[in-house]
C-alpha cells in the first residue's frame, strides 16, 4: 500500500514516485536465456510517458511540437492504450499548453489524473473528461509536478535564467492554495518531495522547501543548502533522486540534444555524480562519471536501495558507471562500467530480479537493453528503431513487459519465448 498522495498502482506518476527511485512494484521480467524482448510499436505526437491506472489500463501523455500562427499554441493530451496492441480506447480533448517541453501526469489518490503541460495544469476525470483548468503564472514552461504527502500538488517554470517559482495548488478546486514562492536562482531539474518536502536542484545549488501546514505555506530550509557548482567549471544539474537518506543526481546538465545526446556537451569537464546528505548539506561526494572532457546528461542516475547500488551516465560519451554505496562510512566504490554504450533517457528498476532497464542508441538507431545491475552484463537487448535518442520516461507493465517512450512513437517490450 501507497502511504503517499499517489493512486495504489504500480506506476501512478513518472520514475514511479515523487523520489524518483524509478522502481517498479509487481511482477519482475527475469528473463531466461531461452527468452528475448519482442517489441509491438505505435507512431504518436511527442509521447512523454505512460503511467498504470486500474488494473489493466495503460495511460500515455503526448504533446504537440509545433507552434502556431497564434504564438506557442501548443498542447497536451491523455490516451487509454490497450495493454497490449497500443490500439488507443480513449482520448481526452485536447488540454491548453504553451511553449513546448515535456510535461508530466499523475493519479492522485482522490482517483482523478493530473496534468501539468506548457504553462497549465488540468484535472481530469477517470473517463478522461477534463474537469478543471488553470494558466500558471510564467509564461513559460512547466516541467511537471510532484504530489506531496498532504495531497497537494507543487509545480515550477524550467529556466536557466529565470529564477523558479514554485506554485502549490490544491487538488480539489485545482486553485493556488498560497501566494507562489520565488526561488532563489533558477531551476532546470524537475522537482523530487519526501513527506511534506519539496527538494529543488537549481542551477548552482540543491536546496529544499518544508511544507507548512498550519500556515498554509512553503517554508525554506536555511539549514540545508549545497552549491554543487562553487568552484567548479560544471553546469546546472538535472531531476534528484531520493534514496538512503541521500540525494543523488549529476551535473553538467548543459547540453545541445537535436537527435541524440552524443557529443552535445557543452561543458569543457567531465560530468559527476553527486551525492548530498539530507541530514547534513556539508556531506557530499562529486564523482566523475566517465572522466572524460564535454561530459554531460539530461536526466537522473538510478539508486538500488536493496543492492545499495547506484547507477549513473555520461551521455554525451556513450559512457555507464555503477558503484556500490557504503551507507556508515558514506563512500562509493567502483562496481562495473561499460564504455561505447548510449544511454540518455529515464532508466527503470526491477528490484527483485535485479534487472535495469535503459536505452542503447546506436548507429542512429534506438535499442533498448536490459542488465544485470550488479555485473553490468546484458540480460536482453531489443530494437526500438528510430533516429532520435529517447530522453523522457519508461515505465513497467502489467506483466513481464514495459513500455518505451520516444518522441515519435510509444512501444510494448515485452518478454516471450526465443
Amino acid at each position: 500500500m501507497r502511504a503517499d498522495a499517489y493512486l495504489d498502482t504500480p506506476w501512478p506518476a513518472e520514475d514511479g514516485g515523487p523520489e524518483r527511485l524509478a522502481t517498479a512494484r509487481g511482477r519482475p521480467l527475469n528473463i531466461q536465456p531461452h527468452e528475448r524482448l519482442t517489441v509491438t510499436r505505435r507512431r504518436t505526437q511527442m509521447s512523454t510517458m505512460t503511467i498504470l491506472g486500474e488494473p489493466g489500463e495503460v495511460l500515455m501523455l503526448t504533446h504537440t511540437a509545433l507552434r502556431s500562427k497564434l504564438g506557442f499554441a501548443t498542447s497536451s493530451r491523455v490516451t487509454r492504450l490497450d495493454a497490449q496492441t497500443l490500439e488507443p480506447l480513449a482520448r481526452s480533448p485536447s488540454l491548453p499548453g504553451g511553449r513546448v517541453w515535456p510535461g508530466g501526469m499523475a493519479l492522485h489518490r482522490n482517483g482523478d489524473l493530473y496534468v501539468v503541460y506548457g504553462n497549465h495544469a488540468h484535472k481530469l476525470g477517470c473517463d478522461l473528461s477534463l474537469r478543471a483548468s488553470l494558466n500558471l503564472a510564467h509564461d513559460l514552461p512547466y516541467n511537471s509536478f510532484v504530489l506531496l504527502d498532504c495531497g497537494l500538488l507543487v509545480c515550477k517554470n524550467i529556466s536557466d535564467r529565470v529564477p523558479a517559482r514554485l506554485s502549490v495548488i490544491d487538488p480539489e478546486t485545482l486553485r493556488p492554495v498560497c501566494a507562489d514562492t520565488d526561488c532563489p536562482e533558477p531551476s532546470i531539474a524537475r522537482l523530487s518531495a519526501r513527506g511534506d518536502t519539496l527538494y529543488v536542484v537549481g542551477v548552482k545549488s540543491i536546496f529544499r522547501y518544508h511544507w507548512d501546514r498550519p500556515a498554509g505555506r512553503l517554508i525554506f530550509d536555511e539549514g540545508w543548502r549545497h552549491a554543487y557548482t562553487a568552484g567548479t567549471q560544471q553546469s546546472y544539474g538535472w531531476d534528484v533522486v531520493l534514496a538512503e537518506d541521500q540525494a543523488w543526481f549529476m551535473d553538467n546538465g548543459h547540453h545541445r540534444y537535436r537527435t541524440s545526446m552524443i557529443g552535445a556537451g557543452v561543458s569543457s569537464t567531465p560530468n559527476r555524480l553527486i551525492r548530498v546528505s539530507l541530514s547534513d548539506s556539508a556531506d557530499f561526494d562529486a564523482l566523475e562519471v566517465s572522466g572524460l572532457g564535454g561530459g554531460s546528461i539530461t536526466n537522473p542516475p538510478l539508486f538500488d536501495v536493496g543492492r545499495q547500488i547506484v547507477v549513473a551516465m555520461d551521455s554525451a560519451n556513450k559512457h555507464l558507471r555503477a558503484w556500490r554505496f557504503d551507507a556508515g562510512r558514506r563512500s562509493l566504490a567502483p562496481l562495473w562500467e561499460r564504455a561505447n554504450f548510449g544511454a540518455a533517457s529515464h532508466m527503470l528498476l526491477y528490484p527483485g530480479s535485479g534487472e535495469l532497464v535503459t536505452n542503447d542508441f546506436d548507429r542512429a538507431c534506438e535499442y533498448v537493453a536490459v542488465l544485470d545491475i550488479v555485473t553490468g552484463e546484458t540480460r536482453a537487448r531489443a530494437k526500438i528503431g528510430g533516429p532520435l535518442q529517447g530522453v523522457v520516461f519508461p515505465s513497467p507493465g502489467w506483466g513481464r513487459d514495459f513500455y518505451w517512450c520516444a518522441m515519435g512513437f510509444v512501444a510494448r517490450v515485452a518478454v516471450t519465448e526465443a
